[in-house]
């Protein structure tokens, strides 16, 4: 003989499969506690235009440090004094080492003023190298001996030697500060930088505390189940 079917099982109040109460919701998300967009903005611009300004340092250190091109003259022509010599790649190469040292100073600096970082204060400071390099050639240029070598030879006379204008040979050298001020800065970021809180979730409301089989799945509340003598 056959029972007839049970009822499907209601869970009550106090069932520890049942639903969880509405009011139970996931834990909030805690809240960043950095600055705003808008201030981060202001920071980096801020970064940028201290960066550029710099550059007037290292426009003055380049045309003091740079190796000068001798140039000598005749009565019908201008030409190099020596033709072996590597006074123009040391100019490069002076203005890639002051810009790397630059570089790494303003990473560093950037770092300890603002440890959290952001992509608007990286910007800033890669920007802001870059227009510091510009700002560097260009005061370089100016502060170095004039352009106009004939002027420059009919005033010394012939086979008298003088220097000739200062020159960048490669624009790749006007990356070398933002390059190095970004690497630095990531490098400090990564290794010293603050870490995001770990998130972790916690035993969902009205669920067991015992691990095992039996207590890993709730039951199938729709189940009917029959029985027989």
């Amino acid at each position: 003989m056959t029972a007839p079917h049970t009822p499907p099982h209601q869970p009550s109040a106090h069932d520890p499969w049942g639903t969880p109460p509405s009011h139970d919701a996931a834990p909030p998300v805690p809240e960043d506690d950095g600055p705003g967009l808008q201030r981060e903005l202001i920071q980096a611009a801020l970064v940028a235009v201290v960066l550029t300004v710099s550059g007037a340092l290292l426009g003055l250190l380049w045309g003091q440090l740079a190796p000068r091109v001798p140039l000598v003259a005749d009565e019908k022509a201008v030409f190099l004094k020596e033709i072996e010599g590597e006074q123009a790649i040391g100019a490069d190469g002076t203005f890639i080492l002051l810009a790397l040292g630059f570089g790494l100073v303003s990473g560093i600096v950037v770092f300890l003023l603002r440890r959290r970082g952001g992509v608007p204060l990286v910007v800033g400071l890669a920007l802001g190298g870059l227009l510091a390099s510009v700002v560097a050639w260009r005061l370089g240029l100016l502060l170095g001996p004039g352009d106009d070598v004939v002027a420059r030879a009919k005033e010394v006379g012939p086979g008298v030697a003088f220097d000739a204008p200062l020159e960048l040979n490669s624009l790749g050298s006007l990356l070398a500060w933002p390059i190095a001020a970004l690497a630095v800065h990531l490098g400090l970021t990564a290794l010293f930088g603050p870490r995001d809180p770990e998130f972790t979730v916690g035993p969902y409301h009205g669920w067991p505390a015992e691990s095992g089989d039996a207590h890993r799945y709730p039951p199938d509340h729709g189940a009917q189940g029959t029985r027989t003598d």
